[in-house]
């Protein structure tokens, strides 16, 4: 009789047993992750009594659409999304343009203490922002920028240390000869950022902007602390500030301001998750 000739697995080959539990193991990580978005936006078209009815409502019918109206007509929701649309926009404009600069001086000019500036550069990345917040507040509020964008919109023209290291990185990779190319043709470092080098940096550069979204988007603490008036709260923190007029949280109204909230960083990354892998790849490959 001859032998049943037994399967061999090339080296980091999985057998098919092992595909299915790495795919099982996957999917029940998904679905851990992607459980309190569905919760979010199922309880968002729920009445307020039916949000902790037992057994829960999986699937609300009908659905409660009039609580994304109420969200605007009960709160200023508009006036939170326009301050966190324009506030976001400048802080990334701002920070990602501040930062390429910088990491282009850092890549590309021959400078003595080039390599120490850096280190400090990166050196801030170390400090937690709570060591920094109170030295922080005392200047704002001595400059009289309390209750206003200026201590939130004025720092990002600093630069961010996180985004000057990853655009340097990229940076690096680039041919020197390009630099000798413009100098050839008399053109000054200023040609050779804008014409060249930012040209070839658009996913680098998209990264960098998408990151920056998210921080400025989503950020509470900065609002919390510079912010008193109710007009200039972003949605952060007009989120958070949701519940104080009522005396019972309406949950449902909550989910329904939360998943605005969520919806344009969600876009966003989904139609530009493209450049943001390529930017991330392209950068470490270069470091």
């Amino acid at each position: 009789m001859k032998r049943k000739r037994q399967r061999s697995y090339a080296p980091g080959e999985l057998s098919v047993a092992g595909k299915i539990l790495v795919y099982f193991l996957i999917l029940l990580g998904l679905l851990l992750f992607m459980f309190p978005l569905f919760w979010m936006v199922t309880t968002s078209f729920k009445t307020q009594g039916a949000v902790f009815k037992l057994p829960p409502e999986w699937f609300p019918y009908p659905l409660q659409w009039k609580n994304y109206l109420d969200v605007f007509s009960d709160h200023p929701f508009g006036k939170y999304i326009w301050n966190t649309v324009w506030y976001t926009a400048i802080s990334v404009f701002a920070t990602v343009f501040t930062s390429a600069m910088v990491a282009f001086g850092f890549a590309r000019l021959r400078a003595r203490g080039s390599l120490v500036l850096f280190a400090i550069v990166l050196s801030t990345m170390m400090l937690p922002q709570q060591v920094t917040m109170i030295p922080q507040y005392l200047i704002f509020n001595k400059l009289g920028w309390v209750d206003s964008y200026l201590p939130l919109i004025i720092p990002a023209f600093g630069g961010s240390a996180f985004l000057i290291f990853l655009l340097r990185q990229f940076y690096t990779g680039i041919s020197r000869e390009l630099d000798d190319a413009v100098k050839i043709d008399g053109g000054s470092y200023a040609v050779l950022f804008f014409r060249v080098i930012l040209p070839l940096s658009i996913p680098a550069m998209a990264t960098a902007a998408i990151m920056e979204f998210m921080f400025r988007w989503n950020d509470l603490m900065g609002p919390l602390i510079y912010l008193n008036n109710s007009d200039l709260y972003p949605l952060s923190l007009g989120l958070a500030n949701f519940t104080a007029t009522y005396a019972q949280t309406p949950w449902n109204l909550l989910m329904a301001g939360s998943v605005i909230a969520v919806l344009p960083p969600l876009l966003l990354f989904f139609f530009a998750q493209k450049y943001f892998i390529q930017g991330i790849v392209i950068s470490g490959a270069k470091g």
